[in-house]
């Protein structure tokens, strides 16, 4: 049991109840995506990939914390009169293999990681929530870290992990994501999509500085017209939310363009196509900078 539920938890205010609906809406995917890399593989499948033994056993213990998870966050929901948002229906064409998986948890938990960092600063009211999203949180980190050992990677790439907008982290959920039977009311943006490099399975070696990086988008579904030969930017949100970092982009064709991978970028960031140069933080980004995006990006 949670310690949260000993504790009398003050009644939720909308920031309160819109957060940890996110929460819970992201606890199911994550608990749809390990449920599937504990029963899809076997342990001598996980053991001939070079995993260590007992691998698979504990993405199994790790699915069951995020089911965990998710009934706690909806035990408070239900407690203050929310319904919980029911589960959708999810899809992983990109996990075939044990290492696809590790690598496609690393994102999908990379996301989480973010919103919970995101999320902390609008239950500052409410002390109690706080303090279990951070106990949540430190879990989902080690989480991550396991799955990134495990593989070869660093399981710290990074002096911090970077914090995402609820919006951000719900347009990057929704690559996954099928249908659901009731949607989050967030905005879903125009799509960028990262083209190349695909990060290699092991995720080693890291993308170095300099390496091109090209995405795709179109320009139709854009929410503001946006004049043919406007010099369009990526911005790269990467552990400090409050800079991102602005590359012009090289036009390679309509709806296609390619950036430099920026110095001081790395583990994973989080990218979005704007007119803007700079000047710009996450949060001003989501309410108005975001042409398309986000991309998650690898390195």
């Amino acid at each position: 049991a949670h310690p949260l539920e000993k504790k009398a938890v003050p009644a939720l205010s909308q920031n309160d109840t819109n957060t940890l609906q996110l929460a819970h809406y992201l606890e199911l995917l994550e608990l749809n995506l390990y449920t599937g890399g504990c029963n899809n593989f076997t342990d001598a499948q996980y053991t001939s990939a070079g995993f260590p033994a007992g691998f698979r056993e504990n993405v199994c213990v790790i699915a069951g914390h995020e089911q965990v998870h998710a009934d706690t966050i909806a035990s408070i929901l239900e407690a203050n009169g929310v319904a919980p948002l029911p589960a959708c229906t999810y899809a992983f064409p990109q996990s075939v293999d044990p290492k696809s998986f590790v690598s496609l948890a690393n994102m999908i938990t990379t996301v989480g990681i973010g919103a919970y960092l995101g999320g902390s600063e609008l239950l500052a009211d409410n002390p109690t929530l706080e303090e279990a999203s951070a106990s949540i949180l430190t879990v989902e980190a080690r989480h991550d870290s396991y799955l990134r050992a495990g593989i070869g990677a660093s399981p710290f790439p990074t002096n911090f992990d970077t914090g995402l907008s609820a919006t951000w982290a719900f347009n990057l959920a929704q690559m996954f994501i099928v249908s659901c039977p009731q949607q989050l009311p967030l905005t879903t943006l125009p799509k960028l999509n990262l083209v190349s490099p695909t990060p290699p399975q092991n995720l080693q070696p890291p993308v170095p500085a300099g390496t091109v990086v090209t995405f795709s988008w179109d320009p139709s579904t854009f929410f503001v017209p946006v004049a043919p030969g406007t010099q369009l930017y990526i911005a790269m949100v990467n552990q400090n939310v409050s800079a991102p970092i602005f590359q012009p982009v090289t036009s390679t064709g309509t709806g296609q363009g390619t950036v430099e991978v920026p110095d001081g970028v790395n583990g994973t960031a989080f990218a979005a196509l704007t007119t803007f140069s700079g000047g710009l933080d996450l949060d001003q980004l989501t309410q108005f900078g975001t042409l398309a995006g986000p991309a998650e990006v690898v390195l």
